[in-house]
């Protein structure tokens, strides 16, 4: 992984998806205490920073291979990402989705026209599962973080978040980023080294599911020990990533975690103050900010939210929850 093949993927992705900007509320800034700058991945195609990953793997490919059709596995992000730029591309496409997946990011995957198979996360590997399925359907995997082109591909949002923090006049800053897998987390660490070195990036999970944070502490990688029970679904993975850990490691300051409460108040917040639509999993990077300011250094701090894919009726739980309070 190098800044020439993150710029390449950057220039298949440009004016297929979207260049979200940087928003800013002086409500936020209030409860941070220091300034920040919010970037709405929520916003791009499918919901979700995803649709980046999935651009770059899929227009990467052999027009023969990506014509046989592409195979992903995921909660629900990844698979609607993929679903669309294999729809973009005229190329089939199977999804493998745990049963418990909220039902509008299963909905969703239909809806784009790909063939959802359901497993149980708890106690099937789907990581066995999908390379069995690709296999046999003769379909390219494209995994959802420990796959180049994919990594590539989400770096494409430090690229942007390089550029809008120079315009911004933001030379030194935390950069805090939901985190799952690692593919959006690395990839954003790659570009920013490169090309804003002053900022640096810090993971961030959901309090029980904190893998890359143990990990990095730890200087090893660290499992889960249970794979569901959360409500950031789009960020529950077992372990970080083969690819993406030793570049979290090399690049990443020590990681954060957020309760799910503290996730349902940063939706609220980013509604609120923003007018914008987050998922648990999506928020935590802002919950982060607004609930660990000790933990953060620097005047600004950069958040992304990561995607926006919410049922409504866990979406309802955030606003009644803290809408009051706020």
């Amino acid at each position: 992984m190098n800044i020439d093949m993150i710029e390449a993927a950057a220039g298949r992705i440009n004016g297929h998806l979207r260049r979200t900007p940087l928003v800013t509320s002086p409500f936020l800034d209030e409860i941070a205490g220091r300034r920040v700058y919010v970037k709405p991945e929520c916003l791009q195609h499918t919901g979700s920073f995803k649709a980046r990953g999935a651009w770059s793997a899929i227009s990467a490919l052999d027009p023969e291979v990506r014509e046989a059709g592409v195979m992903a596995y995921s909660s629900g992000n990844h698979a609607q990402g993929v679903a669309w730029a294999a729809a973009k591309h005229n190329a089939p496409a199977v999804i493998l989705m745990p049963s418990d997946a909220p039902a509008l990011k299963r909905a969703n995957t239909q809806a784009l026209g790909a063939r959802v198979v359901t497993y149980n996360r708890e106690t099937e590997d789907r990581e066995a599962i999908g390379e069995g399925l690709a296999k046999d359907l003769n379909l390219t995997l494209v995994r959802p973080y420990d796959e180049p082109q994919v990594i590539a591909g989400q770096a494409s949002v430090g690229l942007e978040i390089a550029e809008q923090a120079a315009e911004a006049g933001i030379e030194a800053a935390d950069v805090l980023v939901c985190c799952g897998g690692g593919g959006l987390t690395s990839g954003i660490a790659l570009a920013l080294e490169a090309r804003a070195p002053g900022l640096r990036v810090r993971t961030v999970e959901p309090e029980g599911f904190d893998d890359v944070a143990r990990s990095l502490a730890l200087g090893d990688v660290s499992r889960n020990n249970r794979l569901g029970g959360s409500i950031c679904d789009a960020i529950v993975t077992p372990q970080p990533g083969e690819l993406t850990f030793p570049i979290m490691q090399r690049l990443c300051g020590p990681g954060l975690t957020v309760s799910d409460d503290e996730a349902l108040f940063a939706m609220a917040q980013a509604f609120l103050r923003l007018k914008l639509v987050a998922e648990p999993g999506g928020a935590v990077a802002l919950a982060a900010a607004l609930c660990r300011k000790e933990h953060i250094e620097g005047e600004a701090v950069v958040v992304v939210i990561s995607g926006g894919n919410v049922d409504p009726v866990m979406f309802t739980r955030s606003l009644i929850t803290h809408a009051e309070a706020s």
